[in-house]
């Protein structure tokens, strides 16, 4: 019998309906899925239906109606798992802020998932690259190949049990990571789900996390986002994840099992183990770039809506440093950006945001303003009022610099915190007073308007910047890998490499940059406000000199588990230690400002600053700038009225020494005890016994060192704070040795409960 020739099969228009201009995106209801797309400058918007793996377009259905500069269609016969994307026509004029190139297929803003990679060709840029006429001549080939593509989801969940952590903010600990780093070479992540939320989700990782005491992990972007395409013709990537495409979509790369469902097990486990789940995100920009840059999404869907154009429209403000800054003031862009927010917190169970830019979000076209219309609607929002914002407060624009600017609940990353510590450890002059002011929730720039000290997030690296091994490690960046010149990455680092660049095996110098490394954490870890970790500087982790590592998607960046020597698993014990501290004695974090000021109600002052001779500082002793010795006398009688008794009143005694010499410090005497226990001292971190000194005792605090007393009561009754204190060197001796003799009989008699 004779084949017949194969026939292609013949589509079968779908059946499209009116639908409803909202919600926006793509909808499944049970029955279809409604289609609804914002652009107010289109004339037609097509939906185009691909096969699974978005290789082939099926069909190309009109969206039949138009509401409130909505286009919007219903298709009856769509289900989760359909692939689409979408052509807008309207008018090609950049010189009237136009873009649009039905020839460019374009991602839905609010696509849930995406399916398959962008593979860069001169057909995504709307005009013809290499033309005379630039970015004003037009571009007719299908950018479509090359695109990734849409994917409808099925949001349904079952989260069980699962209870938000909520964490107070004054018990908040923040520790900053990124899921493909942090996964990659995890020794207990299978092959097939490092560098994903599988992996990050992986019982040992979670179970590690939450040995060091931290609260909560906050992750380096995971919005879709966009290789840039001089990146890989350098054999590189965007690897931090700044540049993002899909504000409601999780990157590909992230899903091990291709599931979104995948990010909600990761916060589910999160969740279980009492930790949150902070999420960096990047509403300041998109990566479609400048007028130069390609056309993706935005660009092609409505240029003069979504972006902040220049007066003559065709180019763009560039608040940035990447090319675009995304238009909040305009109501569908700020409706986009606090849709995406509330979508992460009500379908993805996280617990906050970190803001990349932030300054941006506040930016009228006037200049920036705590009311302006991004930061009235967060404040206002029953939804985003009651997580975590932290603003990343700063950017290029017009008066972008605006640390403590921001408007009541919010928190802001403080790098006049980070500045000023790494300046006083590496011995520069003049820095007391200021440290001063720092260790104490910096109350010059944010006690205002009724904030709160955990208002000022305090951090020594984060992921921009060198490490904390590199801090102390090199004098200069070493970012050659990036192919730059070296030229990119801050210069001004305020490090110090303590006499050799790099790595060393003298001896001496290695103690002296562990213990500096010790005293950048107790610092970090004993000041008032909200602390932030970066992975991997427990266990002082290295990128080489690299303080620029965006595009090092490999070991320079990677962690190195494995790796990790004994030097470093006693630095993890000792972040252990001060976490467990901080959270033991409510002084360290306390929920109101110290002022210094005498209170009449308790009869005390709830912070002296103490000299070396155990006396209050004077005046003039804080203009002197060789003064590199400095106590911190938190007295915990000072109790502010009307608010709760915190679990522990106990008195610590916090002193601070950058000299290279030794310093006699007399133990200042203080009513109610007279006996100062020793609980942290960063030139002898191993101590498992708790060493004690009467007030008025000369002790000798070690150059470069930090030291850390408890008053003991009269009544000679153990704090629960003590108890803690002796529990936490305990465990830290079993860890550094399972044979480790009992603790000194002084321990034993602070754990054992009073009458």
């Amino acid at each position: 019998m004779k084949k017949t020739p194969f026939a292609p099969q013949i589509l079968r228009r779908s059946r499209v309906r009116e639908g409803l201009p909202y919600p926006l995106g793509a909808s499944w209801d049970g029955l279809g899925v409604n289609f609804a797309l914002f652009s107010a400058n289109a004339t037609k918007v097509e939906l185009c239906l691909f096969d699974q793996e978005g290789r082939r377009e099926l069909e190309r259905i009109e969206l039949p109606e138009y509401t409130d500069e909505v286009w919007h269609g219903y298709l009856p016969d769509a289900r989760p798992g359909t692939v689409y994307g979408y052509r807008v026509h309207g008018p090609y004029e950049p010189r009237a802020g136009h873009r649009f190139n039905p020839h460019k297929l374009l991602l839905d803003p609010y696509a849930r998932q995406l399916v398959g990679p962008l593979r860069w060709s001169d057909a995504h840029f709307g005009y013809r690259v290499g033309a005379a006429r630039g970015d004003l001549s037009f571009d007719r080939r299908d950018s479509a190949p090359g695109m990734p593509k849409c994917v409808v989801v099925d949001p349904a969940f079952t989260w069980g049990k699962e209870r938000l952590p909520c964490v107070p903010w004054e018990n908040t600990v923040f520790y900053e990571a990124h899921v493909r780093g942090y996964t990659m070479r995890h020794p207990a992540v299978p092959p097939q789900h490092r560098g994903s939320f599988a992996g990050m989700a992986q019982q040992e990782v979670v179970d590690y996390i939450r040995s060091l005491g931290v609260t909560a992990v906050e992750l380096l972007p995971i919005h879709a986002f966009v290789d840039d395409r001089y990146l890989l013709e350098k054999g590189l990537r965007n690897y931090w994840g700044y540049n993002t495409i899909s504000f409601f979509a999780p990157d590909p790369r992230y899903l091990g099992t291709g599931r979104i469902s995948e990010f909600k097990e990761m916060v589910a486990r999160y969740h279980e183990a009492g930790i949150e789940v902070i999420l960096d995100v990047v509403y300041n920009h998109t990566a479609e770039g400048n007028e130069m840059g390609p056309t993706l999404s935005f660009k092609g869907i409505d240029n003069a809506s979504y972006y902040r154009l220049a007066p003559d429209q065709r180019y763009y403000i560039n608040d940035t440093g990447t090319g675009n800054t995304l238009n909040l003031s305009h109501p569908r862009v700020l409706q986009m950006v606090t849709d995406s927010l509330r979508y992460w917190v009500t379908e993805m169970h996280v617990d906050g945001f970190r803001f990349d830019l932030a300054t941006i979000l506040g930016r009228e076209p006037h200049g920036f303003d705590q009311g302006g219309g991004f930061l009235d609607s967060c404040r206002q929002d029953p939804v985003l009022s009651r997580v975590k914002l932290i603003a990343e407060p700063w950017d290029c624009g017009p008066g972008g610099y605006q640390v403590g600017g921001f408007p009541p609940g919010w928190a802001e990353w403080n790098d006049k915190y980070r500045d000023t510590v790494r300046a006083y450890w590496k011995g520069d002059e003049g820095k007391l007073p200021e440290l001063a002011t720092r260790m104490t929730a910096s109350a010059d720039t944010f006690n205002h308007r009724g904030r709160k000290p955990w208002a000022s997030v305090n951090f020594i690296t984060a992921h921009d910047g060198f490490t904390l091994h590199d801090l102390v490690s090199y004098n200069e960046k070493h970012n050659e890998a990036n192919g730059e010149g070296n030229k990119d990455g801050h210069s001004h680092n305020i490090s110090w490499n303590h006499g050799v660049e790099g790595p060393t095996d003298d001896p001496e110098i290695k103690a002296l940059r562990f213990r500096q490394m010790r005293n950048l954490l107790a610092t970090l870890l004993l000041s008032q406000g909200t602390p932030m970790l970066l992975a991997g500087d427990e266990f002082a982790r290295t990128q080489n000199g690299n303080n620029n590592a965006y595009c090092q998607d490999n070991e320079v960046s990677w962690i190195d588990w494995e790796g990790i020597d004994e030097d470093g698993l006693a630095l993890t014990d000792f972040v252990r230690r001060l976490i467990a501290l901080r959270q033991s004695h409510p002084q360290l974090r306390r929920a109101r400002f110290l002022t210094g000021a005498f209170n009449p109600d308790t009869e005390v002052k709830d912070i002296t600053w103490v000299t070396p001779a155990g006396r209050e500082k004077t005046t003039e002793q804080w203009q002197d700038p060789m003064a590199r010795c400095l106590g911190l006398l938190i007295d915990g009688r000072a109790q502010a009225t009307g608010i709760k008794k915190p679990a522990s009143d106990a008195t610590v005694l916090l002193i601070v020494n950058s000299h290279h010499d030794v310093v006699p410090f007399t133990l200042p005497a203080v009513v109610g005890g007279s006996r100062w226990v020793n609980l942290i001292d960063t030139r002898d971190p191993e101590r498992v016994e708790l060493t004690t000194a009467q007030s008025g005792d000369e002790i000798a605090v070690g150059g470069r060192s930090l030291q850390l007393f408890e008053l003991m009561p009269e009544r000679r009754r153990p704090t629960n704070a003590l108890k803690a204190a002796a529990r936490a060197l305990r465990d830290a001796s079993r860890a550094l040795d399972e044979k480790a003799a009992l603790p000194a009989e002084e321990v034993q008699a602070l754990e054992t409960p009073a009458e």
